[in-house]
């Protein structure tokens, strides 16, 4: 996180606030052919972890060879994509400065070949997470921040078309983080060493499941880089430069509570697979608590002293972007609740409604902001309908999880919302009765004193009020242990 912060400062004030609004647009116009690979890439995990979760070795065999040949192909038709659509939209459609206009294809290019590389990665990355092997995902997840932070240094000190370079090199080190896992997961894996296989009734049961994942995520396609593309045509590449920027704040907040539900889903999938739904529901709850919690640990300072922060941070801070980044980290404490249930639905295999009910409702939002603007021209009622939908379709995920898993939704909303919602509520109250006054400073010292003082009294009332006495219990023998060893 540290260092994820402090490389988007360096590139921001390398590149300039034009050139990173179009770096984030044009890259984000590539990964909008992602619903083809995010479709496929969720019926990955799902398949690999059920497999494991039956310890049927031949399936499992047979799926990751399907599920590469699948990617393999998905990679085909998006480069197809790209190199017609993409970049005839690209060069005609969007509001990029005439004299920048080169250095954005090259841009484009180098972009459409980490996602292609992205995309033949997904099957080795969904055998890894579903063999729960994390911690080779964490050394590798470190080693890829550290060639970021390389990559900006060296972008610092050249004389070059900076805008050219920086997309070369992000290109490079997606190769390499790529032959990594690869070589990774052909080592330890047998089942991951390729073989063609072919057997049309089980690539058509791959490719239907995927299908509904497609409608989700194209929805999901069309609120991101449809969001950017219409702050483009609105308001131009400062908007995209701020919305790009809040884009990459909500990844390196959201990492903390991602690795740690990244580690649950698996478990989620596999317990169903071996018929212990009370122990994936069970997980559902924690996952969907704790992660909560994790986020209100971060998010909580950060909204506080967000102005300070951001001024802290940047040299310059573009327009809009402190409005974007509050409303966003609101968005991604509820869609935090949200990532679990998702979970679950995935597990039991039955996503058709779901994906066509919630899919819809965030597509609406792209008719929405486009209202939105037109009427209010405003950039941040983006934000604004992201956030009415994000609370809507929680609520539909709650419906289907109720109906999908047996779920029930009584003690879902006792044992996970009415506590998180009690912590959030004390926290806002303690805020307003002076926690305000407490926390504003313009010293850096006094500024980390105080976030620290703040980071103690949210863990001490989620203590209290958040978690039961089990939990409590649970997480002292964890801490004390730890100590323990350590000593």
């Amino acid at each position: 996180m540290g260092v994820g912060l402090y490389t988007s400062r360096l590139v921001l004030d390398a590149l300039g606030v034009v050139d990173y609004g179009v770096y984030g647009l044009v890259g984000g116009i590539v990964t909008t052919f992602a619903f083809l690979n995010s479709a496929m890439a969720s019926a990955t995990q799902r398949y690999l972890s059920f497999d494991i979760g039956k310890n049927d070795i031949e399936r499992l065999k047979k799926t990751f060879n399907a599920t590469l040949n699948i990617h393999i192909l998905i990679a085909f038709i998006i480069l197809i994509l790209a190199e017609t659509i993409g970049l005839w939209f690209v060069n005609y459609q969007l509001n990029i400065p005439s004299d920048r206009m080169v250095a954005a294809n090259w841009v484009y290019q180098f972009s459409v070949f980490a996602f292609i590389l992205n995309v033949i990665q997904v099957p080795y990355n969904a055998l890894l997470f579903a063999r729960e092997h994390m911690s080779v995902y964490a050394y590798v997840s470190i080693l890829e921040t550290i060639l970021k932070l390389i990559i900006v240094l060296i972008l610092v000190q050249v004389n070059t078309d900076k805008l050219i370079l920086y997309a070369i090199l992000t290109f490079i080190v997606a190769f390499v983080i790529r032959m990594i896992y690869k070589l990774y997961c052909k080592k330890h894996f047998k089942e991951s060493v390729y073989k063609f296989y072919w057997d049309k009734a089980y690539y058509k049961e791959l490719m239907s499941y995927s299908g509904w994942n497609l409608f989700g995520n194209i929805a999901a396609v069309a609120r991101g880089q449809g969001s950017n593309i219409l702050l483009n045509l609105f308001f131009g590449p400062i908007a995209n430069a701020s919305y790009s920027l809040t884009v990459m704040v909500q990844g390196v907040v959201g990492s903390f509570v991602s690795n740690f539900q990244v580690a649950v889903n698996p478990q989620i999938i596999k317990n169903y697979a071996k018929g212990d739904k009370d122990a994936s529901i069970n997980l559902i709850y924690k996952s969907a608590k704790f992660s909560y919690f994790g986020m209100l640990i971060l998010v909580v300072p950060l909204l506080i002293n967000l102005d300070y922060v951001m001024n802290l941070w940047l040299k310059e801070v573009p327009a809009y972007a402190i409005e974007f980044i509050r409303l966003a980290l609101v968005c991604s404490m509820i869609e935090t609740l949200s990532n679990p249930l998702m979970s679950g639905l995935q597990a039991t295999g039955k996503i058709k409604l779901y994906q066509v009910i919630v899919g819809t409702l965030v597509f609406l939002n792209f008719p929405l902001i486009w209202l939105l603007f037109k009427y209010t021209n405003l950039p941040i009622s983006l934000y604004w309908s992201y956030l009415l939908i994000a609370i809507i379709s929680l609520l539909f995920r709650l419906y289907f999880i109720q109906n999908l898993m047996k779920v029930n939704i009584n003690q879902f909303f006792s044992k996970v919302l009415l506590r998180i919602s009690l912590v959030s509520l004390s926290i806002v109250v303690l805020y307003y009765l002076g926690g305000n006054y407490l926390i504003e400073s313009e010293k850096f010292l006094l500024f980390i004193v105080k976030t620290i003082i703040t980071v103690l009294i949210i863990v001490l009332i989620t203590s209290m009020i958040g978690l039961t006495k089990g939990e409590r219990r649970f997480i002292m023998h964890i801490v004390q242990s730890k100590m323990k060893a350590k000593l």
